[in-house]
């Protein structure tokens, strides 16, 4: 029996590495058959904001001596191996540095350490890269979830490449609903869906697909872009809802205003995975080159849709043997043609969507959660084993 402590944002907070650890917790306790036993770490911004379900110990992120208090906790249940996930903006301190006391405390009680890298940088700089490598140094493995990360992070941390291994982004399986009956509950039934997905902010590239429109449009006359998800809370706090309002300003601009549909509202996993089902052409037309993971592409892909991006990083890894998929941001044109082409054939998107779902066949998490359970047990059992001889996984 492996017991397994858990360290990151938790559900019922909003955010995606809490929506990830979850889903994470679950995949793996299925994978063991229920042989183990678990404990998750939930960093908070206020204690006592949320309420956790059973096996949940949240923190208050932003003080030191508590991630002290969560090392010892984790002893305490004796856990056999630590799953960390990392990013910067959920821990305490410049850079998040915070965990860093947490790695240390688990390292001197000689607890090892599994550590799932959410960001990583082609080039870091300060001071993230020093609190990275600090990371990388205090953990037995790590994992990433692109093959291009592999390289990042032996290159940019001095990382030898067996200590690093690749698990893709888990995903959700497809609905047990059929399409089609989707597609009427939502109202899509007669249109040609192109969808958008995640807290609404500016700088996703949003803007290009909306100027993408009026060309489509004259193509495929029932084209419809569902832009879906609440604004950042972050950024409704200091903007409102202006940036919506300016989209929706573009959208009649152009003449393309019933063309145009915008969800704000928080959605759960069950209904947006729905939602990315009954789409026909999933899009992330972000600008930023180096974003080197996507959780809403990932689930895309994970659910056999079809899907245009511009080609950065996570999407380069995912989409590399499908290049017409991959489109140059904020190149109006480009994105018209390829929108075009795409919704206006069945047979087109029937054929990008077998070759998207063997991609994301490997993504479910249920496959997923075996290749974790699979590198917990082997690193707790002997944390010098390599991942070159460890039986059965992909290092890179």
């Amino acid at each position: 029996m492996t017991r397994i402590a858990y360290i990151g944002t938790y559900v019922p907070r909003r955010c995606g590495i809490a929506t990830f650890t979850h889903h994470l917790r679950q995949a793996v306790g299925a994978a063991s058959g229920g042989k183990g036993a678990d404990l998750v770490i939930a960093m908070e911004n206020q204690p006592g904001e949320r309420t956790y379900g059973s096996g949940v110990l949240p923190i208050a992120a932003d003080v030191r001596s508590e991630y002290r208090r969560a090392a010892e906790r984790i002893r305490t249940f004796g856990a056999d191996i630590v799953s960390l996930q990392h990013e910067f903006g959920i821990f305490g301190g410049e850079a998040g540095e915070y965990v860093l006391d947490l790695l240390e405390s688990l390292q001197r009680m000689g607890i090892p350490v599994v550590t799932t890298f959410h960001t990583v940088f082609e080039h870091p700089e300060e001071p993230y890269r020093g609190v990275q490598q600090r990371v990388a140094d205090l953990s037995d493995r790590i994992i990433v979830m692109t093959r291009t990360a592999v390289r990042y992070v032996a290159e940019a941390f001095g990382v030898p490449a067996e200590r690093i291994v690749y698990i893709p982004h888990g995903t959700p399986q497809p609905p047990r609903d059929g399409r089609e009956e989707l597609r009427r509950r939502l109202g899509w039934s007669g249109r040609k869906v192109i969808m958008s997905f995640g807290l609404l902010s500016r700088g996703k590239g949003l803007e290009t697909i909306i100027r993408a429109l009026p060309g489509v449009i004259r193509r495929v006359p029932d084209a419809l872009y569902a832009i879906v998800g609440q604004t950042h809370p972050e950024i409704l706090k200091v903007e409102g809802e202006s940036y919506r309002d300016k989209l929706r300003a573009l959208a009649e601009e152009l003449g393309v205003g019933e063309h145009l549909i915008m969800i704000n509202r928080y959605m759960d996993e069950k209904e947006i995975t729905e939602m990315l089902t009954a789409c026909d052409v999933y899009v992330t037309p972000y600008p930023g080159m180096q974003q080197i993971t996507s959780g809403t592409l990932a689930y895309a892909v994970g659910l056999g849709r079809p899907v245009l991006s511009t080609p950065y990083v996570y999407a380069r890894d995912l989409l590399g043997d499908i290049p017409e998929l991959l489109v140059d941001p904020a190149d109006t044109g480009a994105w018209t043609e390829a929108l075009a082409e795409l919704l206006g054939s069945e047979e087109t998107l029937a054929r990008i969507g077998r070759k998207i779902a063997k991609i994301g066949a490997s993504m479910h998490w249920p496959a997923v959660g075996r290749e974790h359970l699979k590198l917990f047990r082997r690193v707790a059992r002997d944390p010098g084993v390599t991942a070159a001889t460890a039986e059965g996984w992909d290092a890179g």
